[in-house]
């Protein structure tokens, strides 16, 4: 380390020297070389412009009195100048002018203009000496060597290098890593922010109200158990500073645990064995001088939760694993029955459209492969179109609504991969049946192209053309009587107007109905979601283009039923026994409940 009090005109001085970081004064650290380079800038400036030290602090000065006067009127454009001629000059800002900057960009006064203007981009100016060093926090200096930076990044990275770290400028630096899908470092630089419990809530709640950031299972993790340690969770807790100022209702105790525990049901499905140990240790360590009628006791950081499947008594804490009973989705311990989360009427919308505008895309990419240099005539919003003709016809037609949607394809080529199998209607009616046997209304979803008498077919290393015997046309015959059956048009994918199905909601056929059923019914029903949709389908290739992950594995568990079966050979099989894996009936996610008080 250099010794400072020497007469270095280099190393910081005065009232600045208390304010900076203490690695400004360590040699070889990012922040030290950062500081010496803004000093070679100054210096080359000075020498350019002819100006004194004292005419350049003035200067200073003067740019820290425009920051703050901006800041109070509201005008930001002045700032786009103050800030290059700042850097243009190696005048550092005070770590109040700073805090200015920061505030003015993230309250949104900063234009989306003026932001672009002040952008690292082709046209910024030679800075590299000094802005070199505005790179990741390992040292590299990508983002400045792509010219990707922008202009909040470079502020917060400017003010960290030279000053202690705040909420505004971790977030802005966090927001920026995981934009650029460096998940690692964001990590890394929010474990590395000095932080109180109170900064912590408030950090994590600014990274949460992000559009760009996903927080994961880990972190709430990290928060929940860091509170927990600290006692706020205890009934005779101290608040903690500034939560009901981002929105907390509670400030300590089980209230505030709940709050918490509710945003991460909506944005984590589970956690692991590793996760949930620390949480419940976190607990025990944090509730130990609560008045509970039982004592729960940390374990060996190896050790799993223990499972408890009694009933708890009036003021037990509860934390446990337990065993859900499957036929009623009771927790044994709480008696608390988990529900059926499904997708909300918005998300449903979603979904909706989704697949509307997939289908557009898919014909597009269908035509284009077959134009072949051919100048094709057609509407590009053909397919679109035709889905929305399924829709509408499941929404107005009358009659008993549908409790569940065959994927006919998939069922008629289920285990037929060997050397007399063919496309088998003999099994899309043996599903139908079963389905019907069970007090279901079921619709089958085929591809135009299989409703014909003759088609041709690829099945593995072999193609040839099938023509249907006289016993599988009266099973198309007989479906399409009953209205069972729905023909996808040509070009047209078949997987969509299944899906599509789930959320319509067959207006004129329910008629105000609810068609779930639950775990009780007379009926002998399968409980759960309704229609249903049975495919044994895996939807890779739709997964990632039609919901985030979280809201599709809740779509899929209300909704699909896989089914198992020996295969037919021609119209025969050996075993005419069918079984269904049915959808969930209680959601398999983290839930929370009314709180009672």
């Amino acid at each position: 380390m250099k010794n400072f009090d020497s007469a270095d005109s280099s190393q910081p001085k005065g009232k600045y020297r208390t304010k900076f970081r203490r690695e400004v004064f360590v040699e070889d650290t990012q922040a030290n070389v950062f500081y010496s380079q803004l000093m070679e800038q100054r210096d080359s400036f000075l020498k350019k412009s002819g100006l004194s030290k004292e005419q350049l602090e003035l200067a200073g000065k003067v740019l820290d009195v425009l920051a703050s006067q901006c800041a109070r009127s509201g005008k930001s454009a002045p700032l786009s100048i103050a800030w290059e001629k700042s850097k243009e000059a190696g005048i550092i800002p005070s770590n109040d002018t700073l805090n200015v900057y920061l505030y003015v960009n993230t309250s949104g006064l900063l234009s989306s203009a003026l932001s672009d203007s002040l952008s690292v981009t082709g046209k910024r100016k030679k800075m590299s000496a000094v802005m070199s060093i505005l790179g990741n926090d390992r040292g590299e200096t990508t983002e400045v060597e792509n010219d990707t930076i922008d202009f909040p990044t470079e502020l917060a990275l400017f003010h960290d290098l030279l000053y202690k770290p705040t909420e505004k400028s971790v977030s802005l630096r966090v927001k920026r890593l995981v934009t650029n899908k460096d998940a690692v470092a964001a990590e890394e630089l929010l474990d590395s922010f000095p932080a109180n419990v109170s900064s912590a809530l408030r950090l994590f709640k600014r990274m949460r109200g992000e559009p760009s950031v996903r927080l994961e299972a880990e972190n709430y993790v990290l928060l929940i158990s860091t509170l927990a340690e600290n006692g706020y969770f205890k009934s005779t807790a101290l608040p903690v500073e500034g939560a009901r100022d981002i929105g907390y209702t509670y400030e300590y105790g089980v209230g505030l645990f709940d709050e918490i525990i509710g945003e991460m049901s909506e944005d984590v499905l589970e956690i692991s064995a590793a996760s949930a140990r620390r949480m419940y240790n976190a607990l025990a360590e944090g509730l130990k001088d609560e008045s509970f009628t039982n004592k729960v006791e940390p374990i060996h950081s190896l050790a799993g939760v223990p499972m408890r499947n009694d009933a708890a008594r009036e003021n037990d804490l509860i934390a446990s694993r337990v065993s859900v009973e499957k036929s009623t989705g009771t927790c044994p311990r709480s008696g608390v029955t988990l529900r059926l989360i499904k997708l909300e009427e918005k998300q449903q919308k979603q979904l909706h459209k989704s697949l509307l505008e997939l289908s557009k895309n898919r014909f597009e990419e269908f035509v284009g492969k077959q134009r072949r240099g051919r100048q094709l005539i057609g509407n590009e919003d053909y397919a679109a179109d035709k889905l929305n003709e399924f829709s509408a016809w499941l929404d107005q037609r009358k009659g008993k609504p549908f409790t569940a949607i065959i994927d006919g394809a998939n069922a008629a080529y289920y285990m037929q991969n060997f050397d007399q199998g063919c496309f088998n209607y003999h099994q899309i009616q043996f599903v139908l049946d079963a389905l019907e046997k069970s007090n279901e209304t079921p619709l089958v979803v085929l591809p135009y192209k299989y409703c014909s008498k003759s088609f041709n077919i690829h099945m593995g290393t072999k193609s040839f053309r099938q023509t249907l015997s006289s016993n599988e046309l009266s099973i198309v015959d007989n479906l399409s009587k009953k209205g069972q059956l729905y023909r996808v048009p040509a070009r047209c994918l078949d997987d969509y107007y299944w899906m599509l199905a789930s959320v319509s909601a067959q207006t004129a056929s329910r008629n105000g109905a609810n068609l779930d059923v639950f775990h009780d019914n007379d009926e002998g029903r399968w409980p759960g979601t309704r229609p249903m949709l049975v495919t044994n389908d895996q939807m890779r290739d739709h997964k990632l283009e039609l919901l985030e992950p979280r809201l599709f594995r809740r779509w899929a568990s209300c909704h699909i039923v896989n089914y198992s079966f020996t295969a037919f050979v021609k119209g025969e099989s050996i075993d005419r026994e069918i079984s269904f894996s049915t959808a969930d009936f209680f959601s398999r996610e983290i839930q929370s409940n009314e709180m009672k008080t």
